[in-house]
């Protein structure tokens, strides 16, 4: 089928931290791609995205830093927001579902099914925390996961396995709040009736037999196991509040609320949103990946249908999950490539990254990115290959023919098969793209530029020169339709070496996809711009830096770990001498400065005043204490102790802290309220 228009999204990510190369790689970048592409062949075409801010995620956060829900949201979404702009990722709009406009269309949307009687409402048991004296969503439930045994795993889901799980299906459940073990207790809930809902949800499902086996794979393992009622409403306080009479106290389901943000992200974005969402000629595409695969291919277009005025998804591209150096990405680990820091540190080398992640992509299996792969793309293909040929061609042509574009004078047979292979690419990488085979079509753009080293190597125009002057020209000439050709088809893999080679060729900006069918998109006698590098070498000390702050990160939750099981053990440990323990040189000190060090939930860095001196101490309490309430308190520290980097700061001393049978964490201070720093504890 043809569609008039494209409605493209990629999912909300949760405004509860930085964006890491994982994300990326799976929906973010190869939605970028296929946008760009969409756009370059002229299509009508939305590209839609904002921060998930209703999560339960937002509110542990939240808890962790002693800040409100909004505080959290407001600093990722900017955060976000930016890292996805500078990196290229071509949102037509980047919206948030803390807005008014997304308050006031998930609500209507509830009241509309709700008015339709599409809703169950049912009294069932939840998980309650009696120490915390409140419902436990799903996110504050940690067990055993039933089918893959992982001790850690979420009430709605396993990280390890994939599976999506109810809470009650826990074993051994516990509070993340409390630690307690949660009771039951009864609660109003709404209910969508999936099972209800099933023959038409297969129905669907079954006529999109072109989505990946990945997605389909996981629908029809859900559907074999038969459909159950889904609650779409939670007793918390942060959320779109439920609009109906008898819900004081509870919020939309974030998986009812989050998708319908796409839907007011929309809206803000033109007033025609309508023929986004409910035109039939219009095609809706979500990039998510594979852990939002149920709720994307089942709950939402449950929703969607029975609401009744929506389009279904056409196809949901799901990739799977990119690993880091051989191990799973894990942002509590600090296990990631964070997205802003690259930024930072790799400047001007956005392209770079998004041709690694492109050329590393799952879209069919877990795939997995290390520092020394990337190091060999850029060196050993974006340099040596693409770079090199664009360079040579640009060098010769301004050494040759003072910058401007040669005639072809003549083709050989060797040059008519040149521009018929040409004139294919186009095509090749479209259908690729089409199909959501992303690593193929980069693979075939490359394959252009190889296709044009080859061409330049073969005939040796730096020689041929000396004899065929003539002959050079035509060389010359192809090598430089080839670069136009390039410009134009790269522009969805790699927009900012697009537009650098697009400016030093002086190549007409508004050229579309299918002018890269042509063979003179670069007329003689065209003046073209200076020659630059396109890219640059990676050295072997920018890896090995990379490589080194991983093995700090692991090295420290290593630590971290021990310090852990140290704290929680009850049995006494093995015994010292009198003179073990007078080794020790333990001082009073005063904090004089508290802050809390960056990526690390647990650690304050602190400026000590001892008496002796003053000096900067690591430690783990800033689940215990804010840093600005500990400016001014006494504390006995172990000023002897041998320094050790924690997080890349060097800390001089250990400060003393007695634990409660609560877990409770307080300083080991003088009993005199004002005792010398330096005194001596003994």
């Amino acid at each position: 089928m043809t569609f008039k228009r494209h409605t493209v999204t990629a999912a909300l990510p949760y405004a509860n931290g930085p964006v890491h190369i994982g994300h990326l790689a799976g929906c973010y970048l190869p939605a970028d791609i296929y946008v760009r592409y969409l756009r370059s062949k002229g299509e009508d075409v939305k590209f839609i995205c904002g921060s998930d801010e209703h999560g339960v995620p937002i509110t542990i956060k939240a808890k962790k830093e002693g800040i409100t829900p909004q505080q959290v949201v407001d600093k990722y979404h900017k955060m976000m927001g930016d890292s996805f702009k500078e990196f290229g990722v071509s949102f037509d709009i980047y919206s948030r579902t803390s807005s008014k406009t997304h308050h006031e269309t998930a609500s209507a949307f509830f009241k509309t099914l709700y008015d339709k009687k599409v809703f169950v409402e049912e009294i069932t048991e939840q998980y309650f925390d009696e120490k915390a004296n409140q419902f436990l969503a799903d996110r504050y439930i940690v067990g055993t996961c039933p089918k893959c045994a992982n001790e850690n795993a979420y009430g709605d889901q396993c990280e390890k396995c994939g599976s999506t799980l109810n809470a009650t299906d826990l074993i051994n459940p516990k509070s993340t709040l409390s630690g307690d073990k949660p009771v039951l207790k009864k609660t109003k809930n709404w209910f969508l009736p999936l099972d209800k809902m099933q023959a038409q949800i297969e129905a669907y499902i079954d006529s999109h037999k072109e989505w990946k086996s990945n997605v389909s794979g996981q629908c029809k393992s859900w559907l074999n196991a038969g459909l159950q009622p889904r609650a779409m409403t939670r007793d918390l306080d942060w959320g779109v509040k439920v609009p109906v009479d008898g819900a004081d106290g509870k919020v939309l389901y974030v998986w009812f609320d989050a998708p319908i943000g796409y839907i007011s992200a929309t809206k803000d974005l033109t007033p025609d949103w309508e023929k986004y969402w409910k035109d039939k000629e219009t095609k809706l595409v979500h990039f998510i990946g594979k852990d939002n695969i149920v709720f994307h291919c089942i709950i939402f277009p449950a929703m969607l249908m029975a609401e009744g005025s929506f389009i279904l998804p056409e196809n949901v591209p799901a990739n799977e999950f990119l690993n880091l150096e051989g191990d799973k990405i894990s942002t509590s680990r600090n296990w990631a490539v964070w997205l802003h820091e690259y930024l930072l540190e790799f400047k001007d080398k956005q392209d770079v990254l998004r041709y690694t992640l492109c050329a590393n992509a799952p879209e069919s299996k877990d795939n997995d990115f290390t520092w020394k792969d990337f190091q060999a793309k850029n060196n050993n293909e974006l340099v040596a290959i693409l770079g090199n040929f664009v360079n040579r061609t640009l060098v010769l042509t301004h050494k040759y023919y003072e910058g401007k574009v040669p005639v072809a004078a003549e083709y050989n047979k060797t040059d008519l098969l040149l521009l018929e292979e040409i004139t294919k690419f186009p095509a090749k990488i479209a259908a690729s793209i089409e199909q959501y085979r992303f690593r193929e079509a980069l693979g075939e753009l490359m394959n252009l530029a190889r296709l044009g080293n080859k061409y330049l190597a073969d005939n040796e125009p730096w020689t041929l020169i000396k004899t065929d002057e003539k002959r050079v020209q035509t060389i010359m000439n192809l090598s430089l339709q080839i670069s136009a050709n390039l410009a134009v088809l790269m522009e969805p893999f790699l927009p900012f070496t697009s537009k650098k080679l697009s400016a030093m060729l002086n190549l007409n900006t508004g050229l579309k996809w299918n002018d890269a069918t042509r063979t003179d998109l670069l007329l003689a006698g065209h003046q073209i711009n200076t020659a630059a590098l396109l890219f640059d070498k990676v050295e072997d000390e920018t890896i090995t830096a990379q490589v080194q702050r991983l093995e700090d990160s692991k090295k420290m939750n290593e630590e971290d770990k021990s310090t852990e099981i140290s704290q929680n053990s009850k049995e006494i440990k093995t015994e010292v001498t009198f003179e073990d323990f007078s080794k020790m040189d333990i001082r009073i000190g005063t904090i004089l400065e508290a802050e809390k060090v960056p990526k690390a939930d647990k650690l304050l860095k602190l400026l000590i005043d001892t008496g002796i001196d003053k000096r900067t101490v690591v430690s783990g309490i800033a689940g215990y204490y804010k840093p600005e309430d500990i400016i001014g308190q006494q504390v006995s520290i172990l000023v002897n102790l041998a320094p050790r980097k924690i997080k890349g700061i060097e800390s001089q001393g250990m400060i003393l802290m007695a634990e409660n049978n609560k877990g409770e964490l307080s300083f080991v201070s003088p009993t005199k309220d004002s005792m010398n720093n330096g005194g001596v504890v003994k």
